[in-house]
């Protein structure tokens, strides 16, 4: 099944509906219901709400006549992992580095991004505040169904309850910046994480297993322009070691965000790395990237100015 929440009421105050989307419409589950409060076992709770959705739908409503959310709005966390191996040698070129360090091929590493950053597919994508060098990350991302701690790879697939689109957005040179001093990346990936357009329940991509992920296309396009191209099975780390790791000595919870990192070709900053600086432009308001994975689905941010401050008070 194919999970949205999406923004239903009037457009000063709207609250979010969720429901099951089939071809191009949604049927709505009940006002108040929410995909984190459907989590917490291995799936059946969300699929029994999704066939009642579809027998006996609250509201019926065409999907180009709604605002989709994040379908996971608020995650209580979101780690994002760096799974690709292209990606990780082509980046690593930028900083004038030609080798993957072996410790990488060891375990899945991860940072901590902003849950409170999370948008929606529909929703404009400002340019960080003092960014000059503005970046996205095409990612697929596996959202926690039952939570738990010190998870084997052997068990783990059964705590994902499905997988969305993810693109982090990066200010890059505020990001290299901050990563001298031997921390971070943090507050150069803390204004936007994009998350949707859909929440496909894992049975949907049972028929594309492939190694570590999916045998499915993942596609990166500025402007309209293809930049870059990978298989999500080309990931070198799967879900299950990811999860493995995750919650080795602490907890990850229903509605956890897990991104596997940029896939090869993904972002600006590889591209960059391989081809130098004037390969591509940054990203300028007025912009647009579209990210696509076959059967996740696409979606087209539009770059927009970060807003002035309000003015103060005297």
């Amino acid at each position: 099944m194919r999970f949205v929440t999406y923004a239903d009421g009037p457009a000063d105050d709207p609250a979010d509906r969720v429901g099951v989307l089939s071809e191009d419409r949604i049927y709505a589950l009940a006002s108040g219901v929410t995909l984190r409060g459907l989590l917490g076992d291995d799936g059946e709770r969300l699929h029994r709400a999704g066939e009642q959705a579809l027998s006996d739908p609250r509201d019926v409503v065409p999907l180009n006549g709604v605002r989709l959310r994040s379908p996971i709005p608020d995650p209580p966390s979101v780690r994002d992992f760096m799974t690709f191996e292209q990606h990780v040698e082509g980046a690593r070129r930028l900083a004038g580095v030609a080798e993957i360090p072996p410790r990488w091929y060891d375990a899945p590493a991860f940072y901590f991004t902003n849950p409170s950053a999370v948008l929606g597919p529909h929703d404009d994508v400002p340019v960080p505040p003092g960014s000059d060098l503005f970046d996205f990350e095409l990612e697929a991302a596996a959202v926690i169904g039952l939570g738990g701690r010190d998870i084997r790879a052997a068990e783990a697939e059964r705590h994902i309850v499905g997988y969305c689109l993810l693109n982090d957005w990066s200010a890059r040179d505020v990001q290299f910046e901050e990563m001298t001093v031997g921390l971070g990346p943090a507050k150069g990936k803390d204004t936007s994480l994009t998350l949707g357009p859909v929440l496909v329940t894992a049975d949907e991509l049972a028929p594309f297993r492939s190694g570590t992920a999916f045998d499915l296309r993942m596609t990166a396009a500025v402007n309209g322009e293809v930049i870059g191209t990978d298989r999500w099975d080309a990931m070198h780390f799967s879900y299950a070691e990811m999860i493995e790791y995750a919650s080795r000595g602490t907890e990850i919870r229903p509605g956890d965000v897990l991104g596997s990192g940029t896939c090869g070709g993904g972002c600006l900053a590889e591209l960059w790395g391989r081809k130098g600086r004037d390969a591509h432009p940054p990203l300028r308001p007025g912009g647009t990237v579209t990210i696509s994975v076959d059967i996740l689905g696409a979606i087209t941010s539009k770059i927009v100015s970060y807003p002035d401050p309000p003015v103060a008070d005297h």
